[in-house]
């Protein structure tokens, strides 16, 4: 079975990556829209920057950048608060922001209490 070639909203990767940032910014939802309109921040476009010079080992805390087509298949790490998350970005991620790949909360499995939690800890059967 041949793999079905990626489109956003009717565009192919090629024809993205052509597009100028207006016509691209027509494209994406109203907040990816907004931020491309208004202009990137210094942190945004010094990181861009490097991605257009194909730097390699990119280590960013700017999460609030969106994701364009010209960065299909670049390596990015990204700061999630505590270390860095590589990221290699894929066709199916233009649109989306770099934070929401690098999650910053983990799981909290919590376990049975520890002895002398509380008076009721005493009923719980030990195995």
């Amino acid at each position: 079975m041949m793999k079905k070639e990626y489109t956003y909203r009717g565009k192919k990767l090629e024809e993205l990556q052509k597009m100028g940032m207006t016509e691209l910014a027509e494209l994406f939802p109203s907040k990816q829209r907004r931020t491309i309109k208004r202009g990137f921040s210094p942190e945004q476009k010094l990181l861009l920057k490097k991605i257009r010079a194909n730097k390699s080992n990119i280590e960013t805390h700017c999460r609030d950048l969106v994701i364009l087509p010209e960065m299909v298949g670049k390596i990015i790490k990204i700061h999630n608060g505590k270390d860095f998350v590589l990221l290699n970005i894929e066709a199916e991620m233009i649109g989306h922001l770099l934070g929401e790949f690098s999650l910053t909360r983990k799981r909290v499995g919590h376990n049975s209490p520890g002895v002398g939690a509380t008076r009721s800890s005493s009923n719980i059967s030990v195995k």
